[in-house]
């Protein structure tokens, strides 16, 4: 959150801004970093293996084999030490998470929501890649085969990303929107895919894409503000759906809703996003 900070002794307007700017932000930190991962940045929810039960959390993070379809087999490698990022330098590392491009110069594929990841600003990403360098080096539990794409990738995901500032905190829309864009990656998911990848600029949130995994087929939902999306949803109701995976009637929301994850959102955080929610135009279920 950001503090109050009133200009004395007849600062400059330039002056006074830098020191708002200052206040409203943080350093990169472990803690950060680890909020963001285990929290609303849910990376668990691709690269840890998964059991009958859930998510094996004495292999967090060692990766797994994500998605094996027809345009490709998606392979979330180990983030732990004794991965091969443990050869990474730190702005490689960065490079790779929000642009996509390995050391080699090679294109990581989907689901990886690069689309979203180039927003993320550069004291959050230095918090993830801090820490990921303290988790402890765990092997992954089977010989993981490198990732398929029988589908051509672009040559990149957009330009070089030079700088990306830190968004102030709050409980606003506008932190929402980072934090459901580029933090969370909901707006990926949420968003109808087009031949080019999801149609943020036509569609965004407005739901449809299909996820196969063991328990069916899952639908993202429409989470404009149209009565097809949240508009009949209190806020209370958006908060534990997002955070407990419960509709509600009590139902279960599927996966891959990273509902584990999703619980780590701070209060305030969680309200933010559902601000921003509810200021996306209306858009109706398509099709």
């Amino acid at each position: 959150m950001t503090r109050d900070v009133m200009p004395r002794g007849g600062l400059p307007a330039t002056l006074f801004a830098i020191l708002l700017s200052t206040a409203a932000t943080a350093e990169p930190s472990m803690e950060r970093g680890e909020y963001l991962v285990r929290g609303p940045g849910g990376c668990g929810n691709c690269h840890t293996p998964l059991g009958p039960q859930g998510p094996l959390m004495d292999l967090e993070l060692t990766g797994r084999v994500v998605e094996d379809i027809e345009p490709f087999r998606a392979v979330a490698p180990n983030l732990t030490p004794a991965g091969r990022i443990a050869g990474w330098s730190d702005a490689e590392l960065a490079r790779a998470i929000r642009e996509g491009i390995r050391p080699d110069g090679t294109l990581i594929g989907p689901p990886m929501p690069f689309t979203m990841y180039r927003g993320l600003s550069d004291d959050d990403l230095a918090s993830i890649v801090m820490f990921l360098r303290s988790l402890p080096a765990t092997a992954s539990a089977e010989a993981l085969p490198p990732s398929e794409y029988r589908i051509p990738l672009p040559p990149a995901y957009g330009p070089p990303v030079e700088t990306v500032a830190v968004p102030a905190q709050g409980v606003t829309a506008e932190y929402g929107a980072y934090l459901a864009g580029p933090v969370a990656h909901c707006m990926e998911c949420h968003t109808p895919m087009g031949p080019q990848g999801p149609m943020i600029d036509t569609h965004l949130g407005a739901g449809g894409f299909e996820f196969h995994g063991p328990w069916g087929t899952s639908v993202a939902s429409n989470l404009t503000s149209h009565a097809d999306g949240l508009a009949n949803y209190s806020d209370a109701e958006l908060a534990t759906m997002i955070t407990k995976g419960k509709r509600p009637d009590g139902s279960a929301m599927n996966p891959p809703m990273p509902y584990g994850h999703f619980k780590a959102f701070t209060a305030d955080d969680l309200q933010a996003v559902i601000l921003y929610l509810r200021s996306l135009p209306p858009i109706p279920d398509q099709g």
